[in-house]
């Protein structure tokens, strides 16, 4: 993928799945194998570059015409494993979540509703030759959803500070590991890994917890479908929730300072143990982290 610019695009989070190359059939698993070999991959910077880029011709080009053939790769314990961007499919997905989101004169001067109609049928089309079609990655812009942090533990938390570079940039992000090579290049970092066993393990307890204390709700129909896209994946998989590029967006010490994690934690525990007042405060402290982040949406 050529880079496009060099500008931080500062809004994403990220959760996701990376799978053993067992888990793959060949040949894409020949593919990924010869692809972790590379010296030198892309980052998550690149590819929403790419896609700001697409939305600026006349007609603007809301998703690939072909699938990415990049992906993530960490290795852990001798194991290779790759997370598939699969641009094209999380593009169609993201756009049939548009109109919720954007007043539709914004919509319709980005995104004409002649284009849409044709991305969204192309998807249909798509989609019924491929029926199983998953993304490895979800994104969400200018927060990480609650239900995220339950996946994760507050020990299981890597925070790098950034630091200044003389413009060396995203150019080391795409080394082998994310974290690695984003610290070595001077961008902050702030993610979560943990293996596939405890993301289903405590995204069982969480949800026991939520309804044995609470009617249904965002949080539980949230966590309830986040549980059902991890048993997609090979039970050896992990399973990663990465602050991308909000890291851009908050100074270091908001993000040193965020523990989210531990908050989720000490608020579902405190559930369990019919602690009201323990579990409201430790909600209180969210709201107040996650509404600050989100304000900064619309601020000049």
């Amino acid at each position: 993928m050529p880079k496009v610019s060099s500008v931080i695009v500062p809004y994403a989070s990220y959760l996701r799945v990376y799978e053993p190359l067992a888990a793959f059939p060949e040949p894409e698993r020949g593919h990924w194998a010869r692809y972790a070999r590379r010296r030198e991959r892309p980052s998550y910077q690149d590819e929403l570059r790419r896609s700001l880029a697409d939305l600026v011709p006349t007609p603007p080009v809301p998703v690939p015409v072909h699938e990415s053939g990049e992906a993530f790769v960490v290795e852990t314990d001798g194991v290779v494993c790759v997370c598939p961007w699969r641009t094209r499919l999380r593009g169609w997905q993201a756009l049939g979540d548009l109109g919720g989101q954007l007043p539709a004169p914004v919509l319709d001067a980005v995104l004409p509703p002649v284009v849409r109609r044709q991305a969204a049928a192309d998807y249909e089309q798509w989609l019924a030759r491929n029926p199983d079609a998953r993304p490895w990655i979800r994104t969400a812009t200018w927060h990480v959803p609650l239900n995220w942090f339950v996946l994760v533990a507050d020990e299981e938390r890597l925070y790098e500070p950034g630091y200044e570079t003389g413009g060396a940039g995203s150019a080391a992000e795409a080394g082998a590991d994310a974290e690695e090579s984003s610290a070595a290049a001077g961008v902050p970092v702030l993610r979560y890994r943990t293996p596939m066993v405890q993301a289903r393990r405590r995204v069982a307890r969480g949800l026991k917890a939520l309804r044995d204390a609470m009617d249904e709700g965002a949080l539980i129909d949230g966590l309830v479908d986040v549980g059902r896209w991890l048993e997609e994946f090979h039970p050896r998989s992990l399973v990663e929730l990465d602050y991308g590029g909000l890291v851009h967006a908050l100074p270091d010490e908001l993000l040193d300072e965020d523990h989210s994690a531990a908050d989720v934690a000490a608020g579902i525990e405190a559930l369990r143990a019919g602690d009201g007042v323990g579990a409201g405060e430790a909600y209180a402290r969210l709201v107040e982290r996650w509404r600050a982040v989100r304000e900064r949406q619309f601020s000049n």
